[in-house]
């Protein structure tokens, strides 16, 4: 299934990845949506995922997107305090 989210500048979508690996704590960007779903119950499977509901696929985004900003707030605090 192709990437329906469109990323402004292409080239960060490898970091973006390392990212959200780094986050979850995984060793790859591509299992780290499987251990997020599976940290909040949701039954995430590879190929098509219809019958997950809003709630469901809610829960797994919230968790990788909120994790990721909370990430890049620290990571901009700390790279503005090392310029002070």
């Amino acid at each position: 299934m192709a990437r329906r989210n469109k990323i402004l500048v292409p080239e960060a979508r490898r970091g973006l990845d390392e990212l959200k690996a780094k986050v979850v704590q995984s060793g790859s960007p591509e299992h780290a949506k499987f251990e997020a779903a599976e940290e909040v119950g949701v039954p995430l499977k590879k190929g098509y995922n219809g019958q997950l509901t809003s709630e469901q696929a809610g829960k797994v985004g919230g968790r990788l997107g909120g994790s990721m900003v909370r990430e890049l707030v620290k990571m901009a605090q700390e790279n503005l305090s090392k310029r002070q």
